[in-house]
């Protein structure tokens, strides 16, 4: 006869992987009552970044150097400031296209009159 599968939430599962963390996966899963090869898969997803676990949730080896964090914000600064450029050319024009249209109405209601 087939088991049934268990189903968890994803907080229960965030909080499977801390404690694995903290004290091991092998002595997490018997605390929790979890198979070990769950808590295995629970682990490899949130350290592939498959499984958002919160803040302070990186080890040394997956955490960022300061070197590469340097150069992403950098490249974020950059992407940012092209996107200000954009907006503000924009920006200019539709409120050049305001004045025209805001013109171009008055003299219409000019020559109405």
């Amino acid at each position: 006869m087939a088991r049934s599968q268990r189903k968890y939430d994803h907080e229960y599962k965030v909080q499977a992987v801390k404690l694995a963390r903290e004290i091991g996966g092998a002595k997490a899963a018997k605390e929790l009552g979890v198979p070990e090869g769950t808590n295995h898969t629970w682990l490899k997803v949130a350290r592939s970044g498959g499984m958002d676990i919160g803040e302070g949730s990186h080890t040394p080896e997956s955490a960022m150097s300061l070197a590469e964090e340097l150069a992403m914000l950098r490249k974020k600064v950059k992407d940012q400031d092209k996107e200000i450029r954009r907006l503000k050319e924009e920006n200019d024009f539709l409120e050049e296209a305001s004045a025209f249209f805001a013109a171009s109405r008055r003299k219409s209601a000019r020559s109405k009159e």
